[in-house]
């Protein structure tokens, strides 16, 4: 069966992000765990966070780094769950981007999004999903509340 994967390149060792992805999504599994492989030198792993596989690569600095066009995207159902999230994926040098976007420490993009704002934005009362989006606009992390007060307006 066909498939796509995330690959993601880092320039560290591989079980530092390992462990950091592990601590902010608990439920997360590794597959083939950091291994030196004599016919290829870089690291390679995979995990599984919230049932997407990705897979890492200890590739050295010549291509490591992120790019804010490439994100991970995660719909949650609850404030207190973008809440959680939201600060487990800055610490230890993440930064907040804005409207539901974020960076963790490894610069990778993330996005953090309620399941109700799909439903405001995608109402077909135009007016009320422009105004929960005009504050989404206006908004770091998003907070369901306060988008669901927008578009109540």
């Amino acid at each position: 069966m066909t498939s796509i994967t995330p690959y993601l390149w880092f320039d560290t060792d591989l079980s530092e992000p390992i462990a950091f992805y592990k601590s902010v999504f608990p439920d997360a599994t590794v597959g083939d765990k950091p291994r030196a492989d004599d016919a290829a030198p870089s690291f390679t792993a995979t995990i599984e966070l919230c049932g997407q596989q990705i897979m890492l690569l200890n590739g050295g600095p010549a291509n490591a780094g992120f790019k804010e066009s490439f994100s991970l995207f995660v719909s949650v159902d609850s404030q207190d769950e973008v809440n959680d999230l939201w600060d487990r994926l800055i610490a230890g040098g993440g930064e907040e981007g804005r409207c539901g976007w974020l960076k963790d420490r490894y610069g990778l993009s993330w996005q953090v999004v309620p399941k109700l704002l799909g439903n405001l934005l995608g109402s077909t009362d135009r007016r009320r999903a422009q105004q929960a989006l005009d504050a989404m606009l206006q908004m770091s992390k998003l907070d369901s509340k306060a988008l669901q007060a927008a578009y109540d307006r």
